[in-house]
């Protein structure tokens, strides 16, 4: 006899229905574009749902197909990306769009092989493309599902455990091959499940169409279910910020190609809890005349691997009229519409009532 199914006809029929009951309306669900799956998949990694909307609404707007994608100028789509963060996505995304005109027509393949192989797209990626947009039975396995198998299973591994996700992929493949279930419906139901009702602090059991054999409500163990290793502590840097400014410009910085914020605009700033005085010495070394400093609201950002906690000082100088790249100078107009990282939305709303 071979291996038993990780779940009844019966059950994932009764998961589809439950979805197809229940199901949010979301501006990327049901418009049959694999475009659409596609950005919304990069945009909702690591990001709330409430986060992502109104971005990919404006995104696809703009940018209505895999052509426009490729040939956006990368200010622009930093800018379009404004406010998601991981921002080396929005660059895989250009990437891969580029790679799609010049090798595919300009369409997302629908084999689940050549989509792994594109840049920016893997196993999870190529999976939801394959099965939401194409209904080929392929899994994608997320946070979201993997909280949902980990507690009908009742597994105790570790989920950040690769061979966790591997595992629940090849079942939940063999699962769509083998019961006829509609993989678009399927793969999204269950993505549905994670995010609603079978959430990471509270388990809605009672309206869950999984719950008749799920071994976390049997058992009583939905706060313990799953487990999830610990990640290292993030390192916390202190970090200075120099808003360099005359009575009409600020004067900003591009950062370079490689590293924590690629390409992308900021205030200038440096590493270390620098004095006033030190400030002012910072800001004659980069060539500018301060006049008046003044002390800015702290704030901090969290990345994935550490934490900037930011001083921050106003520099007055005389009037700016030479600066050179990586350096410019914008009025107030344009450093609001400027692609900045959310690391310094405290200082560019600070400077947008003011």
């Amino acid at each position: 006899m071979g291996r038993k199914m990780l779940l009844t006809k019966d059950e994932g029929n009764s998961l589809v229905a439950w979805y197809r009951e229940n199901k949010r309306e979301l501006p990327w669900r049901d418009t049959g574009n694999a475009y659409h799956v596609w950005v919304s998949e990069i945009m909702l990694q690591q990001t709330r749902i409430e986060a992502v909307r109104e971005k990919y609404i404006r995104f696809i707007e703009e940018l209505p197909d895999i052509e426009s994608l490729a040939a956006v100028p990368d200010d622009r789509l930093m800018k379009l990306w404004e406010g998601l963060g991981y921002y080396s996505r929005a660059r895989s995304l250009k990437k891969c769009a580029q790679t799609l005109v010049s090798e595919y027509g300009a369409g997302l393949p629908a084999d689940h092989e050549a989509l792994k192989k594109l840049p920016g797209i893997g196993p999870y990626t190529a999976g939801a493309i394959a099965s939401i947009a194409y209904d080929l039975p392929h899994a994608a396995v997320d946070g979201n599902v993997l909280r949902v198998l980990a507690r009908f299973t009742g597994l105790r591994d570790d989920i950040r455990d690769p061979a966790v996700r591997k595992s629940f992929e090849a079942q939940l493949q063999e699962y769509m091959t083998a019961s006829g279930v509609r993989p678009s419906d399927f793969t999204q139901a269950l993505m549905e499940l994670g995010e609603t009702l079978c959430a990471v602090r509270s388990a809605s059991c009672g309206e869950c169409p999984l719950q008749g054999r799920c071994t976390a409500f049997r058992k009583d163990l939905t706060k313990e279910i799953p487990y999830r290793s610990k990640l290292k502590e993030r390192r916390i840097v202190e970090r200075t910020l120099l808003v360099v400014r005359d009575h009409e410009k600020f004067v900003i910085r591009k950062r370079g190609d490689s590293g924590l914020l690629a390409g992308l605009f900021e205030f200038i700033g440096t590493d270390g809890s620098l004095s006033p005085k030190e400030a002012l010495q910072e800001t004659e070394k980069l060539g500018f005349q301060a006049m008046k400093i003044m002390r800015l609201p702290d704030s901090k950002h969290i990345f994935s691997h550490l934490e900037w906690h930011m001083k921050a000082y106003e520099v007055l100088c005389g009037e700016i009229t030479e600066i050179r790249e990586p350096y410019f100078a914008l009025k107030k107009k344009e450093l609001q519409d400027t692609a900045f990282p959310s690391a310094f939305q405290t200082y560019l709303k600070w400077y947008s009532v003011r």
